[in-house]
């Protein structure tokens, strides 16, 4: 077994939630009469830390027009915003696997604690995971100290270390902790995009991963 450590991102790798972001953000727009962005434009932006993912979207310096749509964003991805989110299928039955196989399984999120703790008292999947690690709790992906920190709690080393996700900031964090990074396609970015910010492979699908790692 070459990896002892599977770090995961959430967003668009074990949940299939980029529909609900992207309408809590044009929510969130609405609500303080920005300008809305596009589907696209607002879905690239999945995967860094809300503070930093609402002031690149928008293009905003003043951190209290960053904190105002960041609130407004956590009014609607927390309360009355209808879009569904729900794991992607065979994403429970391959983390049981996983950790039956001896595979220590942590998290590492753009999202915060709370929007963190919430889906994963909905999906009751607390358990599962050794260690997770928000946006709100250190510095937003692509900077390595998330990873470092997961790494560092549970004594595995960069070389044991893998980093599966959807977006670019996963594969630049897993490059700047010195791991490798595991691209998904079925998320917020391609194949392409995923391989030149340097993802050793990619899936197109979740239950890909087992065989990718026996392989």
């Amino acid at each position: 077994m070459k990896y002892d450590l599977l770090v995961f991102d959430w967003d668009g790798t074990l949940m299939d939630s980029v529909a609900k972001i992207v309408a809590c953000t044009q929510a969130a727009a609405r609500d303080l009469e920005i300008e809305v962005p596009e589907f696209e434009q607002a879905k690239q932006i999945i995967g860094l830390g809300l503070h930093e993912a609402m002031a690149r979207l928008f293009n905003i310096t003043d951190e209290k027009q960053v904190q105002a749509v960041a609130e407004r964003y956590r009014y609607h991805f927390l309360g009355d915003e209808p879009t569904p989110e729900t794991l992607f299928a065979g994403a429970e039955p391959l983390l049981a696997e996983l950790e039956n196989q001896g595979y220590m399984l942590a998290v590492a999120t753009g999202k915060s604690r709370r929007g963190l703790d919430h889906v994963l008292e909905k999906t009751s999947l607390n358990s599962v995971f050794h260690v997770t690690r928000c946006a709100d709790e250190t510095f937003s992906k692509p900077n390595p100290q998330m990873l470092n920190e997961i790494m560092e709690f549970t004594g595995v080393g960069a070389d044991k270390t893998l980093m599966i996700g959807d977006t670019e900031y996963d594969m630049l964090m897993a490059g700047n902790a010195g791991t490798d990074g595991l691209g998904v396609t079925y998320g917020v970015h391609d194949r392409p995009h995923l391989m030149r910010h340097g993802a050793l492979d990619c899936i197109d699908r979740l239950d890909e991963l087992k065989r990718w790692l026996e392989d």
